[in-house]
């Protein structure tokens, strides 16, 4: 007897009197014994939630028959296990036996295991990062109005990041993930790991991509500091003059979404699954980011707008008092929001794995590459050569592109647009005019500080 009452969102259906290859061969040569046992599906899986009826066919024989029909709904509230300690879930046509481990992660994903609240095995407070306690204890008491009575072992026990007996405070998994100094002593997957590619796929061996590769650690703030710094200075940003004569800069991702996508990972992710880290990989079209563990029903790639069910309540409760999240679901919407008004592909969310033990959400963000390229960089590029324009920095082709894009440009220009002082700015001008012979340039004055001196695509003066 094949139920599944763990596989989402329906559950299964199981037809008695029914080979596997379609023969229908019946079930009146069953005695009424035989059929009522087959009925009684709780006495295979105590838990599970069926409902049963006869349907009239026509068997094999080609003579009156019935066939028994079970639907064996689908439990988001429990996992279901048959009398001998086994659960399956449905993959494709076939089932699957789920482990130990699988069923773990189930059991948190359906609330029957609050494994934020198990007991950290850490020393408090000589384990913890006490300047993180502080400002979430000042922002908790802020927030609620709390006069300054409360200890900051009496805020963290009413927000559930551990328990105060005897006057002595036992911190759980969900502070220690937020406010230990190394939650990796815990969950030695506990960390962000970012990689930058060059091109559009993961290459290895000799033909490996990765220019940048760092691990991220830290409680989960930290982490997400550091994050918003690193990554935040290899994303590229793309100028053009608007109408106006007006400098207009667009990062390749709006920042609120990226971020919300790494902040998402962090705080909806399977921390059961203590080995694996969350990943954040930047190639040239998209920015993906990978977090251990499945949605959680009803949430779905479909629903991931509209339905909202924290994993982690209890650590996302915590970062809601440190300003990182809203504790709520309008966060997705937010990256929605800011993917359409930048003229971007949606974000895409994906699972991966079985039914309910998917072990991997993916959110994909794409900069919609190939129209930029060209709407950005084509003339500019044809201007100087594309050979030549592969070759300079980002910081050069930024200028370059400019420079082709007004006909001409300034110091002070460069200055705006890349964020260096004027002497940085100016000798990166002077080696693409004597080093590389892209631009030339035309001074109005002796004074070497006037900003009215004016350099030019050479090409473009040839003409």
């Amino acid at each position: 007897m094949r139920t599944r009452p763990n596989t989402q969102p329906h559950g299964g259906l199981i037809f008695i009197g029914v080979e596997d290859k379609g023969a229908i061969n019946g079930c009146k040569s069953l005695s009424t014994g035989s059929l009522n046992q087959l009925e009684a599906v709780r006495d295979y899986c105590p838990d599970a939630r069926y409902e049963h009826k006869k349907v009239a066919i026509r068997n094999r024989k080609d003579e009156d028959d019935f066939i028994l029909i079970i639907r064996v709904k689908y439990r988001e509230d429990k996992l279901v296990e048959t009398t001998q300690g086994e659960a399956f879930i449905r993959v494709g046509e076939s089932k699957r036996r789920i482990s130990e481990d699988e069923k773990r992660e189930i059991r948190i994903s359906k609330g029957e295991v609050s494994y934020e609240l198990e007991p950290a095995n850490l020393n408090w407070p000589d384990d913890f990062d006490m300047e993180l306690v502080s400002q979430l204890a000042s922002s908790y008491r802020a927030k609620r109005r709390l006069t300054s009575d409360f200890t900051r072992e009496a805020i963290l026990n009413l927000l559930h990041l551990g328990k105060l007996r005897n006057g002595q405070f036992e911190p759980n998994l969900a502070c220690a993930l937020v406010l230990a100094k190394s939650p990796r002593d815990i969950v030695p997957g506990a960390r962000l790991r970012f990689s930058r590619f060059t091109g559009r796929d993961e290459r290895f061996g000799k033909d490996l991509n990765k220019t940048l590769d760092e691990f991220i650690d830290g409680p989960i703030p930290r982490q997400l500091t550091t994050a918003d710094k690193m990554i935040s200075t290899v994303m590229q940003n793309f100028t053009r003059l608007g109408r106006d004569n007006k400098f207009y800069t667009r990062p390749e991702y709006p920042h609120d979404v990226w971020f919300e996508a790494v902040v998402n990972a962090c705080v909806h992710r399977s921390y059961n699954l203590k080995n694996m880290p969350t990943f954040i990989k930047m190639f040239d079209d998209r920015f993906i980011v990978e977090s251990p563990g499945g949605f959680l029903y009803p949430t779905t790639p479909a629903t991931v707008y509209d339905a909202h069910n924290p994993r982690n309540p209890y650590t996302m409760e915590a970062l809601f008092y440190l300003d990182f999240v809203h504790c709520g679901y309008e966060g997705t919407r937010r990256m929605r929001a800011g993917m359409k008004e930048a003229d971007l592909p949606l974000p895409e969310f994906r699972q991966s794995g079985d039914g309910s033990a998917a072990h991997v959400v993916r959110v994909t963000l794409k900069n919609n590459f190939e129209h930029r390229k060209v709407y950005l960089v084509q003339d500019a590029a044809r201007a100087v050569g594309e050979t030549l324009y592969d070759a300079l920095s980002e910081v050069e082709k930024q200028l370059i592109n400019f420079a082709s894009e007004k006909g001409e440009m300034s110091v002070s220009d460069a200055v705006r647009l890349t964020g260096k002082d004027w002497s940085t700015a100016k000798k990166i001008l002077q080696k693409l005019t004597t080093e590389t012979k892209i631009l030339v340039h035309r001074a109005s004055s002796t004074d070497p500080r006037n900003g009215t001196k004016r350099y030019l695509i050479r090409k473009v003066i040839k003409k």
